[in-house]
């Protein structure tokens, strides 16, 4: 496949990925905090609460509006795209995205309409519970989605056809109830919350600075602390859970984001770190021009054990006989063994040589783990971009560590001080609304771009799943959705701003 194809459909997918996620953490979290809202209002009887939970609601209504736009473009460019790879996975990837479309989608556009608009209509009790409803099924519909990426990064629970050429799901909830799965579903949706509870207490601190509705801004502000340091912490716990679940799984991408090429015992975690672009697997460069090492760290992070042996990159390309590591050599002539044996499988059963199929069938299994391996040119095809993994990994870590800080210095302003007097506390609040971003996107490049080349790990990569299709074609769609997405983005940020502009007391 040419280059330009496979670069201008990467391009295309993550432009789209990237603006997507944008609009869906704010979606996943701030329902829950509307929702804790009109419970409260529900609870109290108190109109102050139920001026508060419009006013959430709205904000709420406006992004989930333009974020269901880039989320159904996406889902298309599977077909557009990456054909081969919608054909050689669609019985399984398929299924949780039908899931997600038939179940949680409708729940929640369904109860989206009653919340919205039934204000008055319906019963306190009927509206608030479709408001929990809605909460419930944006988190459904990032459920059965991250059990796609999920699978993906960890592939389980089928059986290649080779009558066929593609992949059939032998077991379901060895899908659904993947460690990956769960551990990106859990660790993504934390990320949701925390940006939620940024936004909350970020407007809260603007409309508190603007001297506007200054007594619910401050109520405002203790629900979204409270729900953001809870949420903050459960993101700490979870991203122990998925580092781990990586350095069981996708062993590259964690030497990728420690920058670590040497495998070692004990081996610690670059907190603070400058890597050398000098730095290659040929040759004897040190690694970081400047680092500040945790001991133990990242041994205790992958492996839960301080004496662990953490792979680097040069155990993983070249391989280590005495820890019992494959070098990627090896896996490509699997993988090369494997593709040659479909090849003579399909060929025996159009010759109707079934014994010789049955035999090439055999040799197939034996090898399908290193499928994908054998379409690689060199060994060192297995490593990811270093920098960009290592630097998007550090800064979502850095951020995380921030956010705990804030959400706890704010809840405590805000209960046991008066918040006003801290104009530097509220300015923080305010500008770590777009941080909260930045590390969720940050995350997602660690995700993705740390297990490059794979579009599924080990079994196909990038190149051989992109559509053969032309590369002008791409390309201009991807401008087209540039622009299409960075409208919707402006659209969204002026229509939030005149919105939040109102307060608590106007806009309804």
């Amino acid at each position: 496949m040419e280059e330009a194809l496979i670069n201008w459909s990467r391009a295309q997918f993550a432009l789209t990925a990237i603006y997507h996620f944008l609009f869906v953490p704010l979606t996943l979290g701030l329902g829950f905090i509307v929702a804790i809202m009109e419970s409260i209002y529900v609870k109290t009887g108190n109109l102050m609460w139920k001026k508060i939970t419009k006013f959430w609601m709205t904000l709420f209504a406006i992004n989930f509006a333009i974020g269901v736009a880039t989320g159904i473009i996406m889902e298309f460019e599977f077909g557009t795209n990456w054909a081969n790879y919608s054909w050689f996975v669609g019985d399984i990837f398929g299924a949780p995205l039908a899931i997600e479309g038939i179940l949680a989608f409708f729940m929640e556009s369904t109860f989206f309409a009653v919340m919205f608009f039934g204000w008055d209509k319906v019963s306190k009790g009927f509206h608030l519970l479709s408001t929990w409803l809605v909460a419930i099924g944006s988190n459904l519909s990032a459920l059965w989605i991250l059990v796609a990426n999920g699978w993906m990064q960890y592939p389980v629970g089928m059986v290649f056809n080779p009558d066929t050429a593609r992949n059939e799901m032998n077991n379901f909830w060895d899908v659904i109830l993947s460690p990956v799965a769960i551990s990106k579903f859990l660790h993504t949706i934390g990320s949701g919350y925390v940006i939620s509870a940024l936004f909350v207490i970020g407007i809260s601190a603007w409309l508190i600075l603007k001297g506007k509705d200054m007594y619910m801004a401050k109520k405002s502000m203790i629900i979204g602390a409270t729900f953001g340091l809870i949420t903050s912490l459960f993101l700490i716990l979870s991203g122990d859970e998925s580092a781990h679940q990586v350095a069981l799984t996708q062993p590259v991408k964690l030497a990728a984001m420690e920058g670590m090429y040497d495998g070692k015992r004990e081996a610690g975690i670059v907190a603070l770190g400058i890597l050398n672009t000098n730095k290659t697997l040929y040759n004897s460069e040190p690694t970081y021009l400047f680092e500040l090492e945790i001991p133990y760290a990242l041994s205790l992070l992958g492996y839960h054990d301080t004496n662990a042996y953490v792979a680097g990159l040069n155990d993983l390309v070249w391989g280590n006989e005495e820890m019992g590591i494959m070098s990627a050599k090896e896996k490509i002539n699997k993988g090369k063994i494997a593709l040659n044996a479909f090849r003579e499988y399909k060929d025996a059963i159009a010759l109707k040589d079934f014994e010789k199929a049955k035999i090439s069938k055999a040799t197939l299994e034996e090898n399908m783990p290193y499928f994908g391996y054998g379409y690689l040119k060199k060994p060192e095809d297995i490593v990811p971009p270093i920098g960009l993994t290592f630097y998007s990994f550090h800064i979502m870590v850095a951020l995380g560590s921030w956010f705990v800080l804030l959400f706890a210095i704010v809840l405590f302003l805000s209960t046991k001080k008066d918040i006003t007097k801290y104009p530097i506390i509220l300015k923080s609040a305010l500008w770590s609304i777009p941080l909260g971003y930045i590390a969720a996107e940050a995350g997602w490049i660690v995700a993705e771009v740390g297990r490059q080349p794979w579009a599924i790990q080990d079994l196909m990569p990038v190149g051989i799943a992109v559509t053969n299709i032309s590369s002008t074609n791409v390309m201009i769609t991807f401008w087209m959705f540039a622009i299409l997405f960075t409208t919707l983005l402006i659209a969204e940020i002026k229509i939030m701003t005149k919105q939040i502009s109102f307060g608590f007391n106007g806009g309804h």
